[in-house]
């Protein structure tokens, strides 16, 4: 049976305590993950987020199939935190006439169509910044917005694939592997992120706004690494190493004798420790072929099965409490199950559980950035499709019911009808 962690309920931040990005007003177009992400970042800080959908469906993370609780899916809950959602049909011509209503107010936009596709709708950045000159406008994509790539379209894999990052990843007698989380997609989120916070300094300084790019496929070039840097310096196309880099002949997994850990023993220091404090072999220190990190490198193989040896004839925790003990950097291998039960996510409060319209209570994984003054805002569960709309419509552009209403009956929010709270 699985065993779900025991999610409390979130505890509230003190009252009146600043936030990072109080005032802040994001319109975002994004969708998907690298898009959202960024986006989500903003939010959990302060900012006030407007998240723009096509009634027709919205997100298409909302109809993702790993996991789904009250008519949401995991992708869409996981990525959508703390924004405000309208549904605009951008095909209608008061849809983008609200858009562009927002978009004056904005400091920040951010988007992640397909190229071209917000020029045709008259919301590109050089049809908006004469609108407002201190806007910060983010375009997130897979080749980037200008050149001969610039309409391929692309995903995380694709850009895994090309970029030479995909190569790295895998066993050397096997193929090439994606990673299983879409990194590329999550790091252009938090590439995007940083480029906006740059721009928003830039602005203060320099009284006006700029158009930022993000492209997956530079963000999974640069992910290469050193790797890519050595290959530049000597010309070497680097392999895959499965669990244990190039250089590194301890480091990966070996096998307890009821259950893996992973060790990242990666210097002289930590290899001398582990070889005559933990393992009690210092044969393996001062035989000639493993008496320098050359010569270990060099007879990597034959190092490893002696390690394993050891290894397999000791338990886990005892292996654990000796590593631990000598200060060598060593952890189990678990599973997502494992992980998310653990004590250290117990104690470092990653988990809570939050409110939610349709579902009563959603999952919450925490913010991975702790700040001591601003620190993240109250989680307020991904909005349902168009939840927001007439709220953003009164509060934020100060349409009254009867404009409201028109737009409404032009097929501005879409023909199907969304959820409208404020």
């Amino acid at each position: 049976m699985p065993i779900k962690p025991q999610l409390p309920e979130r505890s509230s931040r003190s009252e009146g305590r600043p936030t990072a990005l109080d005032g802040l007003l994001v319109v975002d177009f994004t969708r998907v993950v690298a898009g959202p992400a960024c986006t989500q970042t903003l939010a959990d800080f302060g900012a006030y987020v407007i998240k723009i959908e096509n009634p027709d469906g919205g997100d298409d993370t909302r109809a993702y199939e790993h996991a789904e609780i009250g008519g949401e899916s995991a992708a869409y809950l996981s990525l959508n935190r703390n924004k405000r959602g309208i549904a605009l049909d951008l095909a209608v011509q008061e849809g983008r006439e609200i858009a562009l209503d927002l978009i004056r107010k904005a400091d920040v936009v951010v988007e992640n169509f397909s190229s071209g596709v917000m020029k045709k709708f008259g919301l590109d950045y050089e049809a908006v910044a004469p609108l407002n000159p201190r806007l910060v406008y983010c375009s997130i994509s897979a080749y980037g917005r200008t050149g001969p790539f610039a309409s391929r379209p692309g995903f995380d894999p694709i850009t895994q694939a090309e970029s030479g990052f995909m190569s790295l990843n895998g066993f050397a007698d096997g193929p090439a592997v994606r990673t299983g989380p879409p990194i590329v997609d999550m790091a252009t989120g938090m590439s995007a992120c940083n480029a906006i916070l740059l721009a928003l300094l830039a602005r203060d300084r320099l009284g006006r706004g700029q158009h930022v790019e993000v492209a997956l496929f530079d963000v999974a070039m640069g992910m290469t690494g050193f790797y890519g840097m050595a290959y530049l310096i000597n010309g070497e196309n680097p392999g895959r190493f499965g669990n244990s880099p190039a250089g590194s002949p301890t480091v990966g997994v070996y096998e307890a004798s009821d259950g893996p850990l992973y060790m990242a023993c990666a210097n002289d220091r930590l290899y001398r420790r582990l070889v005559v404090e933990v393992l009690n072999r210092p044969d393996l220190l001062n035989a000639p072929q493993f008496a320098t990190r050359k010569a270990r490198s060099q007879n990597k193989e034959l190092l490893r099965a002696a390690i394993a040896e050891v290894f397999a004839s000791d338990t886990l925790e005892n292996w654990m409490a000796k590593m631990k003990l000598a200060n060598i950097p060593v952890g189990y291998l678990r599973t997502v199950e494992e992980g998310f039960n653990a004590p250290e996510a117990r104690e470092r409060a990653r988990l809570s559980r939050i409110p939610h319209r349709t579902a009563q209570w959603v999952p919450n994984i925490e913010p991975p950035i702790s700040m001591s003054l601003t620190s993240a805002i109250d989680p307020v569960a991904a909005p349902l499709l168009g939840e927001h709309t007439q709220g953003v419509m009164r509060e934020t552009l100060g349409y009254d019911e009867k404009r409201i209403a028109a737009l409404a009956e032009k097929g501005a929010f879409g023909l199907r009808k969304a959820a409208t709270s404020g």
